[in-house]
């Protein structure tokens, strides 16, 4: 789940990273409460989650007559179809140089990996070819010296310590990203300026949270009956028993040039109830017209499948592929009640293009 950036400062400043003055409000007026604590010349960033806030219009200066205005500017706009419900209003920072640090997990190694540029900001992506990277061992609670001094490069060692708290930071917080851009230096000293944190998913009841923000309200419903549930962009639902089993039904419709809705795994021995909230599930979606379930009946029951599939009386086409235990009588349940069983993987999916849009 990821974070807003207030959230992420709040975390980063008990750690010992330093953070500018700042007040989260929620209405234009708030700001004139607290502009003596933050000071007359203010940023104010929208706390939306997405990507390119400041160069979509989320990020705007004023000064202490402007606030107001400006405030209740940025709460009229919509950042990338997101609307504004609340502004992080910081003071403004002296800012000498910009860089950018994060950790994340690389893949190869296992272990975190953490990148480091001399500049920072906006346009990170174009000095990539710059970044320095080290992988540390998360046995480790500090970065050793030897690869501090890799990373950091020509760079001021005073960033050093701020770096080794988000390293603590990432660790502690189950984080798969911890990311400061730009990290600053100013007269005062070193400062995050923006602040990114995303926890793993796995990991929130650990982390005290216990609502995944992230997740849509079908993804939620998914999460609740304990489905491997992902939503894609296409109008053929699809539902599997078993990971190998359904990414391989995607496979099939993306080889005759269709394009799955969804994946839903509902896992070993689904029983009636399960098969029809998993129905019903897929079948909300928008634009789904066709649901291929392709299941193998081990554990599963097929004419539990089957009931399920008649529970669910939903609208969309379902178009079923089973095979296994009770395999006759999920047939003949199916085709009492109207339903399409047909004897392979390929036939299903070809039966279902002839149905999508």
């Amino acid at each position: 789940m990821k974070l807003l950036e207030y959230e992420a400062k709040e975390i980063f400043s008990k750690y010992g990273i330093p953070v500018p003055k700042g007040v989260l409000i929620r209405a234009p007026e708030e700001v004139m409460e607290h502009l003596a604590e933050v000071g007359d010349a203010v940023v104010m960033k929208a706390q939306v989650d997405v990507g390119g806030r400041g160069k979509a219009g989320g990020v705007l200066f004023a000064g202490g007559t402007t606030a107001v205005e400006t405030a209740r500017e940025l709460f009229s706009r919509d950042i990338k179809g997101v609307p504004v419900r609340s502004i992080l209003v910081e003071e403004r920072l002296l800012i000498e140089h910009e860089y950018y640090v994060s950790i994340a997990v690389d893949r190869s190694s296992r272990q975190p990996v953490i990148l480091f540029a001399d500049a920072g900001g906006v346009e990170i992506e174009s000095t990539a070819s710059a970044v320095r990277r080290v992988i540390v061992s998360p046995l480790l609670r500090n970065i050793p010296p030897f690869l501090m001094r890799e990373l950091l490069g020509d760079a001021p060692k005073e960033l050093a310590p701020t770096i080794n708290s988000l390293y603590r930071v990432f660790q502690e917080k189950d984080a798969m990203l911890a990311e400061i851009n730009p990290l600053v230096t100013t007269p005062q000293g070193v400062y995050a300026a923006d602040a990114k944190l995303i926890i793993d998913d796995n990991a929130l009841a650990r982390q005290g949270i216990a609502v995944n923000r992230d997740l849509s309200a079908r993804e939620r419903e998914a999460e609740k009956h304990g489905f491997s549930y992902v939503e894609l962009d296409g109008s053929i639902g699809v539902i599997g028993n078993g990971a190998g089993l359904t990414m391989s039904t995607l496979d099939l419709i993306e080889y005759y040039r269709g394009r799955a809705a969804n994946f839903l795994d509902v896992g070993g021995g689904a029983d009636q109830e399960r098969v029809m909230h998993a129905v019903r599930l897929v079948a909300s979606m928008p634009g789904v017209n066709v649901i291929v379930v392709n299941l193998l009946g081990g554990i599963t029951r097929c004419d539990e499948v089957a009931r399920g599939i008649i529970a669910a009386d939903v609208s969309p086409t379902v178009i079923v592929r089973m095979a296994g235990t009770n395999e006759e009588e999920g047939r003949q349940l199916l085709a009492g009640n109207g339903y399409r069983m047909l004897e392979s993987m390929d036939a299903a999916v070809r039966a279902a293009m002839e149905v999508a849009p």
